[in-house]
């Protein structure tokens, strides 16, 4: 992956890498009594082919804060992002504002737009014409290490 920082997030830009599926095993991982090993049928899985519905307009990028934790997104963990998607009410964005960009759930009513961190200690965001503002892309999957 090609990495570019700007701001409070890094983005990579993704590799097509040929044959590179991880085993799946698709019969569930059961969190309570374990299921006979015998049970269990192996194929091949692409994070890629799930998680990735346009691969030119898809791009990964770093959280680096705190401002998104109430809706899962917490620092140094990585999102994917598709361009190509349509922005929206509730939906959660990666947006270029005032030089910098930043990952917040966009808040669209009549003409204003609003940005909104999912973590109480952040303020809410008015969006004005005063603003240098982009929606660069809509956030579809979050990847995080355990």
């Amino acid at each position: 992956m090609i990495a570019h920082k700007s701001g409070s997030l890094t983005f990579f830009t993704p590799e097509t890498v040929d044959n590179a599926a991880g085993q799946f095993f698709d019969t569930g991982i059961s969190a309570g009594f374990p299921s006979p090993a015998e049970d269990f049928k192996e194929q091949r899985l692409s994070l890629d082919e799930e998680l990735v519905k346009n691969k030119e307009a898809t791009f990964y990028a770093k959280v680096s804060g705190q401002s998104m934790i109430g809706a899962g997104l917490d620092d140094n963990d990585l999102l994917v992002i598709d361009r190509s998607l349509e922005p929206a009410n509730n939906k959660i964005a990666v947006c270029f504002l005032d030089g910098e960009f930043t990952v917040k759930r966009l808040r669209v009513s009549k003409d204003e737009v609003w940005l909104q961190p999912e973590n109480p200690n952040y303020p809410i965001i008015k969006i004005t014409e005063e603003n240098d503002f982009l929606i660069w892309g809509i956030v579809t999957n979050v990847i995080k290490k355990v």
